[in-house]
């Protein structure tokens, strides 16, 4: 808000130079050269057909051109896709793992949930970091480290060296959330940020979704390790097109003054966030990593026909992601937190049909309606706080609210694969996430609704 009331009173003020006044004309030269600095262009003030990114891209800080604007969000929307891809890869790769290190259902969900440790881990201090020393570096620097740690991954020779290769990836990565989403609270407007930061957040599900068309056939034809082998050359791909893309204001590149977190001072909201967070991801992640070895041992699905069943549900996500912040903002507006109590309460009901069910096309359809309606409200959590956060230490409370979901990620395929273990049913498993889904519902009753900032 601040800033378009800003850039409406610059238009204001160089339309105002062109009225009679008594100044001298030095005085008149001075308010000129001190307009001239913070006056947005003339079409920025005279073309009113600019349409929502477009507009945020025109309106944006400090002059940033809407080639660059719209430029840099491509390039955060492919580094986020490649983050999540590497997930999708990794547990359609698990069933081929188990067999060459023979290892049990829980190391498998050991191996999944070590990966979600380490990003767990790194939410707070990479919000931290972000603050510290601009999301444009850091956003570099994890896209090279993470690349290089996606191609050790094909190197490991035992389950134990995957466990730790996977943890130091989820501390490379664990930064990447609250610098891609700073960048976005830096460049545009403020009452863009829901719906960008929801439709960056659509990117998690477009990777997911894309991942498997690509490189199911790469691992079909050359094995597990090549796939990782090719994604992480995408990532040192994309990491230098984005070293070289540069603006000359550059926005993203200057640190924020820093601001530390009072713990004892956080909203009890941001903590009902981490709740609701934790609950939700335990859901999508268990199912992620553990959907396709129950599709190829149960159900005895060749892993061919992989690469068309796991994209479904993840491209339902996708798309409720990107919608969320629209519907927010147009269809929940001043009642904002209705969006995320009915969303997740209707997890609980699709969640609950996926364990009652046993035909194949139950089970996908109901497991593309959870991945939809928990997509609504884990992007509206962060669409619902997008426009209610400080700018100062903005990456710092996006890193303490995404701690949450990560931690989901890394409780969900170890406890998926733990009830495995001792109950050797996929339907217990099933039914532990029912009870995820009614804890996020429930949790979900008590998010008060305000217009004040976190």
């Amino acid at each position: 808000m601040k800033q378009n009331s800003s850039s409406l009173g610059a238009c204001a003020q160089t339309a105002d130079e062109h009225q009679p006044t008594n100044q001298t004309r030095d005085e008149q030269q001075e308010q000129q050269a001190q307009t001239a600095q913070t006056a947005p262009s003339e079409s920025a003030c005279n073309n009113p057909s600019l349409g929502g990114f477009a507009r945020a891209a025109t309106t944006a800080a400090s002059g940033e051109s809407r080639a660059f604007l719209i430029g840099s969000f491509v390039i955060l929307y492919l580094g986020y896709m490649i983050l999540f891809a590497d997930r999708s890869v990794f547990n359609i790769s698990l069933a081929a793992i188990g067999q060459e290190f023979s290892v049990s259902p829980a190391a498998l969900g050991a191996a999944g949930s070590a990966f979600f440790l380490g990003y767990t881990i790194m939410q707070i201090p990479g919000g931290w970091l972000t603050d510290t020393f601009s999301s444009r570096r850091i956003i570099i620097v994890t896209l090279i480290i993470w690349s290089i740690l996606t191609c050790l991954t094909g190197c490991v020779w035992s389950i134990a060296a995957l466990l730790v290769v996977r943890f130091l990836f989820g501390l490379a990565e664990g930064p990447y959330p609250a610098a891609a989403m700073t960048h976005i609270a830096k460049v545009f407007p403020e009452e863009k940020r829901s719906q960008l930061t929801s439709a960056l957040i659509s990117s998690n599900y477009a990777g997911a979704a894309v991942a498997p068309f690509i490189i199911v056939p790469i691992i079909a034809l050359m094995g597990w390790r090549a796939g990782f082998f090719w994604l992480g050359i995408f990532g040192v791909i994309l990491a230098i097109v984005y070293i070289f893309f540069k603006s000359k204001h550059s926005l993203s590149s200057a640190p924020s003054k820093r601001a530390r977190i009072n713990w004892r001072d956080i909203n009890p909201r941001v903590w009902t966030f981490i709740v609701i967070g934790v609950a939700l991801n335990c859901i999508t992640k268990g199912l992620e990593t553990w959907m396709p070895i129950y599709f190829l041992n149960e159900k005895h699905i060749e892993l061919i026909k992989l690469a068309v069943l796991v994209p479904l549900p993840v491209i339902a996500g996708g798309i409720a992601a990107l919608i969320s912040g629209f519907v927010m903002v147009h269809v929940f507006k001043n009642h904002e937190r209705l969006l995320i109590v009915i969303a997740s309460f209707l997890t609980v009901v699709t969640m609950t049909g996926l364990y009652l069910s046993t035909d194949m096309a139950w089970i996908i359809g109901f497991q593309v309606a959870t991945y939809f309606v928990k997509s609504l409200a884990f992007t509206g959590i962060f669409a619902y706080v997008a426009s209610r956060l400080p700018g100062s230490s903005y990456g710092s409370h996006i890193g303490v609210i995404n701690f949450g979901g990560q931690l989901g990620g890394f409780v969900g395929p170890l406890f998926i694969g733990c009830i495995i273990q001792f109950t050797n049913s996929y339907t217990s498993a099933f039914f532990g996430l029912v009870c995820a889904a009614l804890l996020a519902g429930i949790v979900s009753l008590f998010i008060r609704s305000s217009k004040t900032n976190i």
